[in-house]
Protein backbone atom coordinates (compact mmCIF):
# COMPACT_ATOMS: atom_id res chain seq x y z
CA UNK A 1 0.00 0.00 0.00
CA UNK A 2 1.13 3.99 -0.90
CA UNK A 3 2.65 5.24 1.89
CA UNK A 4 0.80 8.91 0.91
CA UNK A 5 -2.72 6.43 1.61
CA UNK A 6 -1.39 5.47 4.92
CA UNK A 7 -0.42 8.79 5.43
CA UNK A 8 -3.56 10.10 5.10
CA UNK A 9 -6.17 7.79 6.82
CA UNK A 10 -3.47 8.80 9.99
CA UNK A 11 -4.32 12.79 9.21
CA UNK A 12 -7.83 11.65 9.26
CA UNK A 13 -7.67 10.17 12.78
CA UNK A 14 -5.79 12.52 14.13
CA UNK A 15 -8.28 15.17 12.86
CA UNK A 16 -11.27 13.01 14.21
CA UNK A 17 -9.14 12.89 17.75
CA UNK A 18 -8.98 16.65 17.92
CA UNK A 19 -12.87 16.95 18.09
CA UNK A 20 -13.88 20.68 18.55
CA UNK A 21 -10.37 21.78 18.04
CA UNK A 22 -7.87 23.40 20.54
CA UNK A 23 -9.79 26.41 22.36
CA UNK A 24 -12.57 24.49 22.93
CA UNK A 25 -10.48 21.62 24.39
CA UNK A 26 -8.91 24.32 26.50
CA UNK A 27 -12.21 25.77 27.43
CA UNK A 28 -13.21 21.88 28.68
CA UNK A 29 -10.12 22.06 30.41
CA UNK A 30 -10.82 25.44 32.41
CA UNK A 31 -13.86 24.12 33.41
CA UNK A 32 -12.28 20.95 35.30
CA UNK A 33 -13.58 18.37 32.81
CA UNK A 34 -11.76 16.00 30.68
CA UNK A 35 -12.26 15.53 27.03
CA UNK A 36 -14.15 12.21 25.67
CA UNK A 37 -11.41 10.39 24.51
CA UNK A 38 -9.53 11.38 27.65
CA UNK A 39 -12.35 9.91 30.00
CA UNK A 40 -12.20 7.07 28.23
CA UNK A 41 -8.45 6.99 28.66
CA UNK A 42 -9.37 6.81 32.22
CA UNK A 43 -12.38 4.46 32.48
CA UNK A 44 -11.23 1.49 30.39
CA UNK A 45 -7.58 -0.39 30.32
CA UNK A 46 -4.31 0.98 28.93
CA UNK A 47 -4.42 0.55 25.38
CA UNK A 48 -7.48 -1.42 25.42
CA UNK A 49 -10.23 0.98 23.58
CA UNK A 50 -10.82 0.39 20.20
CA UNK A 51 -13.21 3.06 18.23
CA UNK A 52 -16.09 2.94 15.89
CA UNK A 53 -17.26 5.11 13.31
CA UNK A 54 -14.45 7.23 13.95
CA UNK A 55 -15.32 9.41 10.54
CA UNK A 56 -18.94 9.46 10.52
CA UNK A 57 -20.30 12.99 9.91
CA UNK A 58 -23.13 14.02 10.08
CA UNK A 59 -26.21 14.82 7.53
CA UNK A 60 -27.58 18.05 8.37
CA UNK A 61 -28.41 20.89 5.74
CA UNK A 62 -30.65 23.24 7.18
CA UNK A 63 -28.73 26.65 8.40
CA UNK A 64 -25.41 26.03 6.73
CA UNK A 65 -24.65 22.57 8.82
CA UNK A 66 -23.63 21.20 6.02
CA UNK A 67 -20.26 23.74 5.97
CA UNK A 68 -19.43 22.48 9.35
CA UNK A 69 -18.36 18.89 9.52
CA UNK A 70 -16.40 17.18 11.76
CA UNK A 71 -15.37 13.31 12.19
CA UNK A 72 -17.34 11.59 14.75
CA UNK A 73 -19.68 14.14 14.92
CA UNK A 74 -19.93 14.53 18.94
CA UNK A 75 -19.55 11.18 20.23
CA UNK A 76 -16.60 8.66 20.65
CA UNK A 77 -17.96 5.12 20.75
CA UNK A 78 -16.31 1.92 20.77
CA UNK A 79 -15.28 -1.01 23.35
CA UNK A 80 -12.45 -1.89 25.86
CA UNK A 81 -12.05 -3.62 28.93
CA UNK A 82 -12.26 -2.58 32.82
CA UNK A 83 -9.91 -5.31 34.44
CA UNK A 84 -9.81 -7.20 31.01
CA UNK A 85 -13.70 -7.83 31.03
CA UNK A 86 -15.20 -6.64 27.78
CA UNK A 87 -17.29 -3.32 28.19
CA UNK A 88 -18.96 -1.23 25.29
CA UNK A 89 -18.37 2.55 25.66
CA UNK A 90 -19.69 6.10 24.45
CA UNK A 91 -18.54 9.58 25.10
CA UNK A 92 -20.14 12.66 24.30
CA UNK A 93 -17.94 15.49 23.01
CA UNK A 94 -19.20 18.84 24.45
CA UNK A 95 -16.46 20.45 21.97
CA UNK A 96 -18.30 19.37 18.57
CA UNK A 97 -21.54 21.07 18.38
CA UNK A 98 -22.12 20.74 22.72
CA UNK A 99 -22.19 17.26 22.46
CA UNK A 100 -25.38 17.45 21.10
CA UNK A 101 -27.53 14.57 19.28
CA UNK A 102 -27.58 14.44 16.42
CA UNK A 103 -29.53 11.62 13.88
CA UNK A 104 -25.92 9.92 12.98
CA UNK A 105 -23.92 9.79 16.43
CA UNK A 106 -27.48 8.27 17.74
CA UNK A 107 -26.68 5.59 15.45
CA UNK A 108 -23.48 5.42 16.43
CA UNK A 109 -24.46 5.17 19.70
CA UNK A 110 -27.54 2.83 19.27
CA UNK A 111 -24.35 -0.07 16.95
CA UNK A 112 -22.62 -0.53 20.37
CA UNK A 113 -25.75 -0.76 22.38
CA UNK A 114 -26.77 -3.74 19.93
CA UNK A 115 -23.05 -5.29 19.69
CA UNK A 116 -23.39 -5.17 23.54
CA UNK A 117 -26.73 -6.95 23.53
CA UNK A 118 -25.25 -9.92 21.08
CA UNK A 119 -21.88 -10.29 23.09
CA UNK A 120 -23.46 -10.08 26.15
CA UNK A 121 -21.38 -7.57 27.62
CA UNK A 122 -21.98 -4.21 29.53
CA UNK A 123 -22.27 -0.70 28.25
CA UNK A 124 -21.24 2.52 30.01
CA UNK A 125 -22.49 5.83 29.13
CA UNK A 126 -20.65 9.12 29.51
CA UNK A 127 -22.99 11.78 29.42
CA UNK A 128 -22.01 16.00 28.49
CA UNK A 129 -24.59 16.87 25.88
CA UNK A 130 -26.47 20.25 25.32
CA UNK A 131 -29.50 17.99 24.07
CA UNK A 132 -31.13 17.04 20.82
CA UNK A 133 -29.12 19.05 18.05
CA UNK A 134 -31.93 21.56 17.05
CA UNK A 135 -30.83 22.30 13.48
CA UNK A 136 -32.28 18.63 12.77
CA UNK A 137 -35.48 18.59 14.31
CA UNK A 138 -37.53 14.98 14.23
CA UNK A 139 -34.16 13.43 13.07
CA UNK A 140 -32.85 13.51 16.45
CA UNK A 141 -35.27 13.42 18.32
CA UNK A 142 -36.14 9.91 16.83
CA UNK A 143 -32.54 9.42 17.84
CA UNK A 144 -33.62 8.76 21.64
CA UNK A 145 -35.93 6.97 20.66
CA UNK A 146 -33.89 4.92 19.30
CA UNK A 147 -31.51 4.97 22.08
CA UNK A 148 -34.79 4.93 24.85
CA UNK A 149 -35.72 1.59 23.22
CA UNK A 150 -32.89 0.05 23.48
CA UNK A 151 -32.51 0.93 26.95
CA UNK A 152 -35.29 -0.99 27.84
CA UNK A 153 -34.40 -4.36 25.60
CA UNK A 154 -30.90 -4.03 27.74
CA UNK A 155 -32.35 -3.30 31.46
CA UNK A 156 -32.11 -6.32 32.91
CA UNK A 157 -29.79 -8.05 30.24
CA UNK A 158 -26.62 -6.21 30.78
CA UNK A 159 -25.48 -4.06 33.02
CA UNK A 160 -25.98 -0.44 31.97
CA UNK A 161 -24.19 2.79 33.69
CA UNK A 162 -24.48 6.54 32.68
CA UNK A 163 -21.84 8.63 33.94
CA UNK A 164 -23.42 12.34 33.59
CA UNK A 165 -20.03 14.94 33.66
CA UNK A 166 -21.81 18.04 32.16
CA UNK A 167 -25.15 19.05 31.13
CA UNK A 168 -27.73 16.56 30.84
CA UNK A 169 -30.75 18.36 29.93
CA UNK A 170 -34.43 17.50 27.93
CA UNK A 171 -35.04 14.22 26.11
CA UNK A 172 -31.07 13.39 27.39
CA UNK A 173 -32.13 12.45 30.93
CA UNK A 174 -34.22 9.74 30.38
CA UNK A 175 -31.69 7.34 29.15
CA UNK A 176 -29.27 7.85 32.29
CA UNK A 177 -32.48 6.77 34.22
CA UNK A 178 -33.57 3.69 32.06
CA UNK A 179 -30.50 2.45 33.11
CA UNK A 180 -29.22 0.63 36.43
CA UNK A 181 -26.63 2.76 38.26
CA UNK A 182 -26.23 7.12 37.44
CA UNK A 183 -23.35 8.53 38.66
CA UNK A 184 -22.50 12.27 38.88
CA UNK A 185 -19.92 14.89 39.59
CA UNK A 186 -19.89 17.49 41.70
CA UNK A 187 -19.68 21.20 40.38
CA UNK A 188 -19.95 20.39 36.53
CA UNK A 189 -22.89 18.37 36.00
CA UNK A 190 -26.52 18.61 36.06
CA UNK A 191 -29.64 16.93 35.02
CA UNK A 192 -32.74 18.36 34.26
CA UNK A 193 -35.97 18.05 32.01
CA UNK A 194 -36.12 22.04 31.72
CA UNK A 195 -33.79 24.49 32.55
CA UNK A 196 -33.72 27.48 34.64
CA UNK A 197 -35.17 29.60 31.86
CA UNK A 198 -38.19 27.57 30.97
CA UNK A 199 -39.00 27.48 35.08
CA UNK A 200 -38.23 31.18 35.11
CA UNK A 201 -40.89 31.63 32.33
CA UNK A 202 -43.91 29.02 33.06
CA UNK A 203 -43.39 28.66 36.83
CA UNK A 204 -41.50 32.16 37.48
CA UNK A 205 -39.45 30.60 40.24
CA UNK A 206 -35.64 31.56 40.15
CA UNK A 207 -32.93 28.97 40.22
CA UNK A 208 -29.72 28.02 38.96
CA UNK A 209 -28.44 24.94 37.53
CA UNK A 210 -27.21 23.35 40.31
CA UNK A 211 -29.65 24.25 42.85
CA UNK A 212 -32.38 22.50 39.88
CA UNK A 213 -30.22 19.54 38.88
CA UNK A 214 -26.99 19.25 40.50
CA UNK A 215 -25.79 16.36 41.93
CA UNK A 216 -26.10 17.21 45.74
CA UNK A 217 -30.00 17.44 44.36
CA UNK A 218 -30.24 14.06 42.84
CA UNK A 219 -28.38 11.96 45.20
CA UNK A 220 -30.14 13.66 48.23
CA UNK A 221 -33.35 14.85 47.08
CA UNK A 222 -34.67 13.27 43.98
CA UNK A 223 -32.70 9.95 43.92
CA UNK A 224 -32.28 10.31 40.37
CA UNK A 225 -28.45 9.43 40.98
CA UNK A 226 -27.02 6.63 42.86
CA UNK A 227 -23.28 8.35 43.65
CA UNK A 228 -21.46 11.50 43.41
CA UNK A 229 -18.01 12.58 43.56
CA UNK A 230 -15.66 15.54 43.78
CA UNK A 231 -13.91 15.16 40.50
CA UNK A 232 -14.06 13.37 36.84
CA UNK A 233 -11.13 10.98 37.96
CA UNK A 234 -12.30 10.23 41.08
CA UNK A 235 -16.03 9.59 39.11
CA UNK A 236 -14.21 7.30 36.69
CA UNK A 237 -11.65 5.60 38.90
CA UNK A 238 -14.95 4.99 41.39
CA UNK A 239 -16.90 3.67 38.43
CA UNK A 240 -14.54 0.84 37.53
CA UNK A 241 -14.85 -0.61 41.09
CA UNK A 242 -18.42 -0.27 40.74
CA UNK A 243 -17.75 -2.49 37.59
CA UNK A 244 -15.94 -5.21 39.43
CA UNK A 245 -18.84 -6.32 41.22
CA UNK A 246 -21.01 -6.44 38.34
CA UNK A 247 -21.45 -9.74 36.17
CA UNK A 248 -21.41 -9.59 32.34
CA UNK A 249 -24.82 -10.10 31.51
CA UNK A 250 -27.83 -12.57 33.42
CA UNK A 251 -26.75 -15.41 31.94
CA UNK A 252 -23.41 -15.98 33.88
CA UNK A 253 -22.52 -15.91 37.00
CA UNK A 254 -21.19 -13.34 39.38
CA UNK A 255 -17.32 -12.53 39.38
CA UNK A 256 -15.05 -13.87 41.34
CA UNK A 257 -12.09 -13.10 42.56
CA UNK A 258 -8.86 -14.39 44.62
CA UNK A 259 -9.02 -13.61 48.84
CA UNK A 260 -6.48 -14.21 51.31
CA UNK A 261 -9.57 -13.16 54.39
CA UNK A 262 -10.98 -17.01 55.16
CA UNK A 263 -14.96 -17.41 55.72
CA UNK A 264 -14.55 -18.76 58.95
CA UNK A 265 -13.10 -15.56 60.31
CA UNK A 266 -14.30 -15.10 63.65
CA UNK A 267 -15.59 -10.93 64.54
CA UNK A 268 -15.77 -11.04 68.15
CA UNK A 269 -16.40 -6.77 68.02
CA UNK A 270 -19.94 -7.91 66.71
CA UNK A 271 -20.46 -9.36 70.06
CA UNK A 272 -21.04 -5.74 71.18
CA UNK A 273 -22.00 -4.02 68.43
CA UNK A 274 -25.75 -3.64 68.94
CA UNK A 275 -26.77 -1.68 72.48
CA UNK A 276 -28.63 -3.24 75.53
CA UNK A 277 -31.14 -0.29 75.24
CA UNK A 278 -33.09 -0.96 71.96
CA UNK A 279 -33.63 2.79 71.80
CA UNK A 280 -29.78 3.12 71.05
CA UNK A 281 -28.69 3.39 67.66
CA UNK A 282 -25.46 2.42 66.29
CA UNK A 283 -23.99 2.30 63.00
CA UNK A 284 -25.65 -1.14 60.52
CA UNK A 285 -22.52 -0.37 58.17
CA UNK A 286 -19.86 -1.59 60.81
CA UNK A 287 -21.45 -4.81 60.56
CA UNK A 288 -21.74 -4.89 56.98
CA UNK A 289 -17.77 -3.70 56.77
CA UNK A 290 -17.02 -6.04 59.24
CA UNK A 291 -18.50 -9.49 57.31
CA UNK A 292 -17.35 -8.99 53.77
CA UNK A 293 -13.94 -9.63 52.41
CA UNK A 294 -11.17 -7.44 53.13
CA UNK A 295 -13.66 -4.83 55.47
CA UNK A 296 -14.87 -3.80 51.46
CA UNK A 297 -18.20 -2.58 51.05
CA UNK A 298 -19.06 -0.20 48.66
CA UNK A 299 -22.79 1.27 48.96
CA UNK A 300 -25.01 2.53 46.49
CA UNK A 301 -27.36 5.73 46.93
CA UNK A 302 -25.49 6.80 50.87
CA UNK A 303 -27.18 9.99 50.71
CA UNK A 304 -30.60 9.20 49.92
CA UNK A 305 -32.98 7.23 51.80
CA UNK A 306 -30.58 7.05 54.23
CA UNK A 307 -32.69 4.53 56.67
CA UNK A 308 -32.23 1.91 54.45
CA UNK A 309 -28.60 0.89 53.29
CA UNK A 310 -27.84 -0.73 50.09
CA UNK A 311 -24.73 -1.98 48.45
CA UNK A 312 -22.47 -4.59 47.01
CA UNK A 313 -19.56 -6.64 49.16
CA UNK A 314 -17.64 -10.06 47.90
CA UNK A 315 -18.09 -12.99 50.05
CA UNK A 316 -15.54 -15.73 49.17
CA UNK A 317 -14.47 -13.98 46.54
CA UNK A 318 -18.02 -13.33 45.00
CA UNK A 319 -20.40 -10.62 44.49
CA UNK A 320 -23.14 -9.78 47.23
CA UNK A 321 -26.08 -7.50 47.30
CA UNK A 322 -26.84 -5.95 50.66
CA UNK A 323 -29.65 -4.31 52.20
CA UNK A 324 -29.44 -3.27 55.43
CA UNK A 325 -32.18 -1.19 57.63
CA UNK A 326 -29.75 1.82 59.40
CA UNK A 327 -30.77 2.18 62.88
CA UNK A 328 -28.67 5.80 62.78
CA UNK A 329 -31.66 7.12 60.31
CA UNK A 330 -35.45 7.56 61.22
CA UNK A 331 -34.65 4.24 63.67
CA UNK A 332 -34.52 2.15 60.72
CA UNK A 333 -37.84 2.54 60.09
CA UNK A 334 -38.81 1.82 56.34
CA UNK A 335 -40.80 5.18 55.06
CA UNK A 336 -41.63 5.81 50.80
CA UNK A 337 -38.23 6.81 49.58
CA UNK A 338 -36.20 3.56 51.26
CA UNK A 339 -38.86 1.18 50.16
CA UNK A 340 -38.24 2.71 46.86
CA UNK A 341 -34.49 2.32 46.91
CA UNK A 342 -34.49 -0.77 48.20
CA UNK A 343 -37.12 -2.44 45.81
CA UNK A 344 -35.07 -1.30 42.72
CA UNK A 345 -31.38 -2.85 44.51
CA UNK A 346 -33.57 -5.69 45.24
CA UNK A 347 -34.93 -5.91 41.21
CA UNK A 348 -31.41 -5.66 39.89
CA UNK A 349 -29.76 -8.44 41.79
CA UNK A 350 -32.52 -10.26 40.99
CA UNK A 351 -32.20 -9.56 37.52
CA UNK A 352 -28.08 -10.04 37.46
CA UNK A 353 -28.19 -13.07 39.77
CA UNK A 354 -26.40 -11.05 42.66
CA UNK A 355 -26.85 -13.21 45.89
CA UNK A 356 -29.00 -10.78 48.31
CA UNK A 357 -27.72 -10.85 51.93
CA UNK A 358 -30.69 -8.98 53.82
CA UNK A 359 -29.89 -7.31 57.54
CA UNK A 360 -32.78 -6.65 59.47
CA UNK A 361 -33.26 -3.90 62.58
CA UNK A 362 -36.71 -2.14 61.84
CA UNK A 363 -39.29 -1.49 64.15
CA UNK A 364 -41.96 -0.63 61.14
CA UNK A 365 -42.95 1.55 58.64
CA UNK A 366 -42.85 5.57 59.64
CA UNK A 367 -46.29 6.42 60.44
CA UNK A 368 -47.59 10.09 58.99
CA UNK A 369 -49.66 11.81 57.12
CA UNK A 370 -47.28 12.83 54.67
CA UNK A 371 -46.24 8.99 54.04
CA UNK A 372 -50.04 8.03 53.76
CA UNK A 373 -50.84 10.87 51.44
CA UNK A 374 -47.63 10.27 49.04
CA UNK A 375 -48.40 6.46 48.73
CA UNK A 376 -46.70 4.34 51.20
CA UNK A 377 -48.83 1.45 50.86
CA UNK A 378 -48.43 1.34 47.34
CA UNK A 379 -44.36 2.01 47.89
CA UNK A 380 -44.24 -0.81 50.59
CA UNK A 381 -46.05 -2.77 48.36
CA UNK A 382 -42.88 -2.45 45.90
CA UNK A 383 -40.48 -3.90 48.32
CA UNK A 384 -42.62 -7.11 49.10
CA UNK A 385 -43.24 -7.37 45.40
CA UNK A 386 -39.38 -7.63 44.58
CA UNK A 387 -38.83 -9.34 47.69
CA UNK A 388 -41.04 -12.45 46.74
CA UNK A 389 -40.28 -12.46 43.14
CA UNK A 390 -36.50 -12.84 43.62
CA UNK A 391 -35.53 -16.03 43.26
CA UNK A 392 -31.66 -15.66 43.56
CA UNK A 393 -30.14 -16.70 46.65
CA UNK A 394 -32.27 -14.45 49.79
CA UNK A 395 -29.95 -14.74 53.07
CA UNK A 396 -31.64 -12.67 56.18
CA UNK A 397 -30.34 -11.89 59.63
CA UNK A 398 -32.48 -10.38 62.33
CA UNK A 399 -29.59 -8.44 64.58
CA UNK A 400 -32.31 -6.60 66.85
CA UNK A 401 -35.87 -5.37 65.79
CA UNK A 402 -38.29 -6.98 63.77
CA UNK A 403 -41.74 -5.47 63.87
CA UNK A 404 -45.23 -5.90 62.36
CA UNK A 405 -45.31 -5.87 58.23
CA UNK A 406 -41.69 -3.99 58.29
CA UNK A 407 -40.65 -7.86 59.58
CA UNK A 408 -43.05 -9.52 56.90
CA UNK A 409 -40.90 -7.16 54.14
CA UNK A 410 -37.67 -7.87 55.14
CA UNK A 411 -36.82 -11.02 53.17
CA UNK A 412 -38.81 -12.99 55.88
CA UNK A 413 -39.01 -16.82 55.29
CA UNK A 414 -42.50 -15.83 54.12
CA UNK A 415 -41.74 -13.93 50.67
CA UNK A 416 -39.70 -17.06 49.98
CA UNK A 417 -36.74 -16.01 52.29
CA UNK A 418 -33.89 -18.90 52.10
CA UNK A 419 -31.84 -19.19 54.95
CA UNK A 420 -33.05 -16.97 57.91
CA UNK A 421 -30.80 -16.68 60.92
CA UNK A 422 -31.39 -14.10 64.05
CA UNK A 423 -28.89 -12.85 66.56
CA UNK A 424 -29.73 -14.21 70.12
CA UNK A 425 -31.11 -10.59 71.52
CA UNK A 426 -33.38 -10.18 68.79
CA UNK A 427 -37.27 -9.55 68.84
CA UNK A 428 -39.48 -10.41 66.25
CA UNK A 429 -43.37 -9.27 67.36
CA UNK A 430 -46.03 -7.44 65.72
CA UNK A 431 -45.02 -4.49 68.12
CA UNK A 432 -42.41 -3.87 70.72
CA UNK A 433 -43.35 -4.93 73.73
CA UNK A 434 -43.64 -1.57 75.52
CA UNK A 435 -46.84 -0.93 73.17
CA UNK A 436 -48.12 -4.00 73.26
CA UNK A 437 -48.23 -4.18 76.95
CA UNK A 438 -49.68 -0.78 77.41
CA UNK A 439 -52.57 -2.44 74.88
CA UNK A 440 -52.65 -5.76 76.53
CA UNK A 441 -52.77 -5.10 79.72
CA UNK A 442 -54.21 -1.28 79.43
CA UNK A 443 -55.02 -0.33 83.36
CA UNK A 444 -52.69 -3.15 84.65
CA UNK A 445 -50.32 -1.37 87.58
CA UNK A 446 -47.28 -3.80 87.09
CA UNK A 447 -46.41 -2.91 83.32
CA UNK A 448 -42.72 -3.51 83.84
CA UNK A 449 -43.33 -7.59 85.16
CA UNK A 450 -46.13 -7.84 81.67
CA UNK A 451 -43.28 -6.70 79.77
CA UNK A 452 -40.52 -9.24 80.51
CA UNK A 453 -43.53 -11.33 79.96
CA UNK A 454 -44.15 -10.03 76.43
CA UNK A 455 -40.65 -10.46 75.61
CA UNK A 456 -40.46 -14.36 76.90
CA UNK A 457 -43.55 -15.63 75.46
CA UNK A 458 -43.44 -13.46 72.32
CA UNK A 459 -40.78 -11.18 71.25
CA UNK A 460 -37.49 -13.29 71.27
CA UNK A 461 -35.97 -15.42 68.29
CA UNK A 462 -36.39 -18.86 69.99
CA UNK A 463 -40.47 -18.11 69.46
CA UNK A 464 -39.70 -17.82 66.07
CA UNK A 465 -37.50 -20.32 65.34
CA UNK A 466 -39.41 -22.85 67.13
CA UNK A 467 -42.03 -22.18 64.21
CA UNK A 468 -39.19 -22.31 61.36
CA UNK A 469 -39.41 -19.34 60.37
CA UNK A 470 -36.07 -19.22 61.83
CA UNK A 471 -33.07 -21.31 60.48
CA UNK A 472 -31.31 -21.13 62.92
CA UNK A 473 -29.90 -18.41 66.35
CA UNK A 474 -26.69 -17.83 65.95
CA UNK A 475 -24.02 -16.03 68.06
CA UNK A 476 -23.00 -12.77 66.38
CA UNK A 477 -19.36 -13.10 66.03
CA UNK A 478 -20.12 -16.25 63.82
CA UNK A 479 -21.80 -14.25 61.15
CA UNK A 480 -19.55 -14.04 58.38
CA UNK A 481 -19.31 -18.07 58.01
CA UNK A 482 -22.77 -18.55 58.42
CA UNK A 483 -23.21 -16.37 55.42
CA UNK A 484 -20.48 -17.61 54.12
CA UNK A 485 -21.57 -21.46 54.66
CA UNK A 486 -25.48 -20.42 53.52
CA UNK A 487 -24.35 -18.83 50.20
CA UNK A 488 -22.26 -21.81 49.50
CA UNK A 489 -25.20 -24.13 49.98
CA UNK A 490 -27.40 -21.89 47.92
CA UNK A 491 -25.15 -21.52 45.07
CA UNK A 492 -26.97 -23.85 42.39
CA UNK A 493 -30.17 -22.41 44.05
CA UNK A 494 -33.26 -23.45 41.42
CA UNK A 495 -36.66 -21.28 42.17
CA UNK A 496 -39.70 -22.33 39.90
CA UNK A 497 -42.23 -19.35 39.56
CA UNK A 498 -45.64 -19.56 37.25
CA UNK A 499 -45.21 -18.56 33.02
CA UNK A 500 -46.00 -14.79 33.02
CA UNK A 501 -45.33 -12.53 30.59
CA UNK A 502 -44.30 -9.93 33.33
CA UNK A 503 -45.67 -8.99 36.43
CA UNK A 504 -48.17 -5.75 37.47
CA UNK A 505 -45.45 -4.08 39.92
CA UNK A 506 -46.99 -1.73 42.08
CA UNK A 507 -45.38 1.65 40.53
Amino acid sequence: MKAETILKLEQKRQQARIGGGVERTATQHKKGKLTARERLEVLVDPDSFEEFDMFVEHRGTNFGMEKNITSGDGCVTGHGTINGRLVYVYSQDFTVFGGSLSETNAKKICKIMDMALRTGAPVIGINDSGGARIQEGVDSLSGYGDIFLRNVKASGVIPQISLIMGPCAGGAVYSPALTDFTIMTRGTSYMFVTGPDVVKTVTHEEVTQEELGGASVHTTKSGVADLAFDNEIETLLQTRRLFNFLPNNNKIGVPWRPTNDPADRVETSLNDLVPADTNKPYDIKELLTRIVDEYDFFEIQPEYASNVVIGFGRMEGRSVGFVANQPLSKAGCLDIDASRKAARFVRFCDAFNIPIVTVVDVPGFLPGIDQEHNGIIKHGAKLIAAYAEATVPKITLIVRKAYGGAYIVMSSKHLRGDINYAWPNAEIAVMGPKGAVEIIFRGDKDLAAREAEYKEKIANPFVAASRGYLDDVIRPQNTRFRICRALTLLSDKKDDTPWKKHDNLPL
